[in-house]
């Protein structure tokens, strides 16, 4: 298990010396995974571990606190997938005004050379940090020349000539072109965690859910066709509602996965639902039977996606 931390401040943590990558790394697209990768053949090659450094929240999260932009991925999973591509530590700092406040150079300082023995330091294009923006890829190169560390910058990543980012994978999902989105994160996208317990109300409506909470802003919200993987060895049919739940007045966003024919107990259980296609807008009905109607609906349809999709998939 790789090692993770979230302080700038404290003792040395890799003494041998490392290889680091920093980036948001909002989604772990081929991008990102280019920038990670190769983080960690260079540490392999040198003999020493690789550190992947990201920040939690976002630094634009916490510089829009009022209107929070949307999110991609939860820090959980993104740990997970930084340890998944051979990280041996994942430092997701804390990003507060004290972070905030802190330039490039003392950044540089305290946590690359002082905390992780950088022998060299990895960034996406373009990358910014520190106080105001301050450090870039000159910077890095300036201060690795007298502190004794070695600075890249990757190539932007393109797929069929389109660079990816995830700006551009955000506005995919919103307009509903997951198979777009999932050629450029190099996976299907999905959301996972472990099932909680809901208000049992699609229960009593006949439609009972497994549900996901999501404490950002998604970065999508609707009715969708989607697959549920974790339940079976092969992935469960479901229609989801992703949203507020405008119907009876909800507040936090849900991720409710009603399994088509499935009956059991998942509370607890890890899960992971993909999304295949948008059916509709979330929108508020006038009562609880208007709404029912409309479920039905969307089960149908969503099965009908579904079992298109299957078929697809296995031609």
């Amino acid at each position: 298990m790789s090692r993770l931390f979230r302080d700038v401040e404290g003792g040395v943590l890799f003494p041998q010396g490392s290889v680091v990558c920093i980036g948001a790394f909002d989604g772990l697209h081929l991008g990102h995974r280019a920038l990670v990768r190769h983080a960690v053949a260079r540490a392999r090659a040198s003999g020493v571990p690789a550190v992947a450094l990201a920040f939690e929240p976002l630094p634009r999260e916490f510089f829009a606190r009022d209107n929070p932009p949307p999110r991609l991925m939860l820090a959980r999973d993104k740990v997970a997938a930084l340890r998944g591509l051979g990280v041996d530590g994942v430092g997701l700092l804390r990003f507060d005004a004290k972070m905030a406040a802190i330039t490039a150079e003392d950044f540089v300082r305290d946590m690359l050379v002082r905390r992780l023995g950088a022998r060299e330091v990895w960034i996406g294009p373009k990358f910014h940090f520190g106080n105001r923006r301050g450090g870039d890829i000159a910077l890095l190169r300036a201060m690795g020349d007298a502190l004794g560390f070695v600075a890249g910058e990757i190539e932007p990543v393109h797929l069929n000539g389109e660079r990816i980012s995830s700006t551009r994978i955000r506005e995919l999902l919103r307009e509903g072109n997951f198979a777009h989105a999932g050629d450029l994160l190099g996976r299907p996208y999905a959301i996972g965690g472990r099932v909680v317990r809901g208000q049992q109300l699609g229960r009593t409506l006949g439609f009972p859910t497994a549900n996901l909470r999501f404490p950002k802003t998604p970065a999508l919200s609707g009715i969708y066709a989607t697959w549920v993987h974790g339940v079976f060895e092969q992935p469960w049919p479901s229609v989801s509602s992703f949203g507020t739940r405008p119907t009876v007045q909800g507040v936090e966003p849900l991720l409710e996965a009603h399994l088509f024919d499935f009956q059991g107990d998942l509370y607890g259980r890890h899960i992971e639902v993909e999304f295949v296609a948008k059916l509709r807008d979330e929108e508020k009905f006038n009562d609880l039977p208007a709404l029912t109607e409309q479920m039905h609906r969307d089960a149908e349809q969503a099965r009908r996606i579904l079992s298109e999709h299957r078929l697809r998939a296995t031609a």
